[in-house]
């Protein structure tokens, strides 16, 4: 087979695929629309007008936050306008996950990583892992990270940070401390497992293999991930 043939062919594969795709979002949109035609005694057209309209104003009540957010960080900063373009590759997935993302605590993240990147002064080095970890993270594992990130990293490098009174703090172990045993509550366990399986921290293990979430260790991935949605003043 020639090489254009194999494009043709490629092409029309992926054509395929984005109207399964557009078929299932239609189907989804319309199923909806019909359950909430019941409820509104009318019919499937008002009810699909009535999401689509709904998820519109939506999407775009949380891009105008993210514009005034982002121009808020950079007169913060002293910047009226960007001074290093963020390349396209790094751009798009920003930009649609944030103007997804309602949490506005999370946005605002979102909006000084993007800062951040479009700031020549900046020493954040914009990487593809940061959108993945902002994306998967809560706004409670963003509290932790942010909590845990506020001891100097070179002060936990060789030793553990207590994780009984996160989100709101943290601290080193002591030496022979009874207090590194105590565990947090089960939402912060939750959240230190998925900070831990997203390498953002790395929590202990018992002899046996066990998970132990009474302390953790901090990682460079995540204290790089903390600095890029940190609001850089340089």
């Amino acid at each position: 087979m020639s090489d254009e043939l194999k494009t043709i062919e490629e092409s029309a594969k992926a054509a395929q695929e984005i109207a399964k795709t557009t078929g299932s979002a239609i189907g989804a949109i319309e199923n909806f629309g019909q359950f909430i035609a019941r409820f509104i005694n009318g019919p499937l057209e008002q009810g699909v007008g009535i999401v689509e309209d709904k998820l519109k104003y939506m999407r775009w009540e949380r891009q105008v936050r993210l514009m005034q957010r982002a121009e808020e960080l950079m007169h913060e900063i002293g910047l009226e306008a960007p001074s290093r373009p963020v390349p396209m590759k790094f751009a798009v997935p920003l930009l649609q996950a944030a103007s997804l993302e309602e949490n506005d605590s999370l946005q605002d993240r979102w909006a000084t990583l993007l800062v951040n990147a479009a700031n020549a002064s900046s020493e954040v080095e914009l990487k593809r892992v940061y959108i993945d970890i902002l994306e998967r993270i809560s706004a409670v594992e963003a509290r932790i990270l942010e909590t845990v990130y506020s001891i100097p990293y070179e002060q936990m490098q060789h030793a553990a940070v207590l994780t009984k009174d996160l989100p709101e703090q943290a601290f080193i172990v002591p030496d022979d401390s009874t207090l590194a045993h105590e565990e947090p509550s089960n939402e912060i366990v939750l959240a230190l497992a998925n900070l831990d399986r997203l390498g953002c921290l790395s929590v202990s293990h018992s002899l046996g293999g066990g998970e132990l979430f009474s302390s953790v260790n901090p990682t460079l991935l995540s204290k790089k991930f903390v600095e890029a949605c940190t609001l850089q003043r340089k």
